[in-house]
Order: C-alpha cells, then sequence, then structure tokens
C-alpha cells in the first residue's frame, strides 16, 4: 500500500501510553482538526486482549475521520484489528514476515540515525521509513540521536515517506518539516502537555 501524504496532514499522532478516561472524546476532537494523517496504537504494558478492545475503538474513530490506523510492534494485532498496517522495531520481526501477515496493508520501519537500515528497509519495500530520536524525550528511552542531515540524505535516493520522531513540539516541528521531512510523529506534547489540552496543542501546530 503506497502511502500519499498531504503536506497539511503531516501528523502522525501515536497514542498516550495510558488510556485515560477522556482518551476516546480527546482523540475524535484531534483527529476532526484534519492534520493527522496516520494514528499508531503503542502500548506496551497492555495485554493482547486488552489492546483488542481499545484498538477496535479507535479504529473506528480513525475511519470516520479518514485517519489511518497502524499498529506498533504487532502485525499479528493488526491483522486481528484489521488495522491499516503495522510499526517495526529493529527488534520486532522482519519484514518479510511482518508482509506475510498484514499482506498489502502499510509497513514502517524505525531507522534510528542509520542510512544502512533505511537502505535495508527500502530494499524490503517498506511503506516508510522513521528516524529520531531528534530531540529530547520522555515518551521512551532514547538510545540514538538523528539530525536534520540524515532527512536531507535520505530524501536524495528515495521518495518513500520520511517520519521524524522524538520529543517534536511546538518549538521545533517547523525544522523538520523544513528538512524533508513528510510526516512528524508526535504523542508526549499532546497527550502530556501541562498547559494545553490535546485538541489546542494540534491546533497550535500550523
Amino acid at each position: 500500500m503506497n502511502l500519499r501524504i498531504s503536506k497539511k496532514k503531516y501528523i502522525y499522532l501515536i497514542s498516550p501510553n495510558k488510556i485515560y478516561p477522556h482518551f476516546y472524546q480527546d482523540l475524535k476532537e484531534v483527529l476532526k482538526t484534519g492534520k493527522v494523517s496516520l494514528f499508531q496504537l503503542r502500548l506496551k504494558k497492555y495485554s493482547f486482549k486488552q489492546k483488542i478492545i481499545i484498538g477496535k475503538k479507535i479504529n473506528q474513530i480513525c475511519k470516520k475521520n479518514g485517519v489511518k490506523f497502524l499498529v506498533n510492534d504487532d502485525p499479528i494485532l493488526s491483522k486481528k484489528l484489521n488495522a491499516d498496517g503495522c510499526h517495526l522495531g529493529q527488534k520486532d520481526m522482519g519484514i518479510a514476515e511482518a508482509r506475510k501477515i498484514v499482506g498489502k496493508k502499510s509497513i514502517g520501519i524505525t531507522c534510528h540515525n542509520s542510512i544502512n537500515l533505511a537502505k535495508a528497509a527500502i530494499k524490503g519495500k517498506v511503506d516508510y521509513i522513521a528516524f529520531g530520536a531528534f530531540f529530547h524525550t520522555k515518551t521512551k528511552k532514547v538510545k540514538y540521536r538523528a539530525t536534520n542531515k540524515i532527512l536531507n540524505k535520505v530524501k536524495k535516493f528515495t521518495k518513500i515517506p520520511i517520519v521524524a520522531i522524538g520529543g517534536i513540539n511546538i518549538s521545533n516541528y517547523k525544522k523538520l518539516l523544513l528538512n524533508n521531512a513528510n510526516l512528524l510523529a508526535i504523542s508526549g506534547y499532546v497527550w502530556n502537555n501541562k498547559k494545553y489540552k490535546p485538541l489546542e496543542t494540534i491546533e497550535k501546530l500550523k
């Protein structure tokens, strides 16, 4: 499945680590803004069963708002939820194996800060490649740091969408868009913002 990313829909929203009571309402409001292309279910501390229940609700909200729904780490869960695809880390299942499970659905992969990993992913026919972390983030432990240089280098040899990950917020997002990032993976800025509600955080990203 080829991902066509509109310039206006550059946000790749990732779920909060914990599903809180008003989450589904907040998600509806955020997706209605029309700025989100993809939504990823990323829940490390929930059981498979819980993820199915949560994922079904999210998938319905995504479909109503024309947002593609992807599942982190788990092609089997992605298939079970009839999601639009899955996102793989370097330690997850291989691309070829994941492709057998999800078929023509989208597969994206984290390439950290490595051109070699990006080239291998492109050879494996992924639908997008992700780099990061670009900035300090509390969402996950940062082992790799990426810079704008890698975005510009990769753009020279591929047309597939490039995703920037890690600590992206109102003060730094424009630089990434100006340096060839097609999508910005955002989580903490939206869900853990002490100053603004999720809808307000998205509205501030022009």
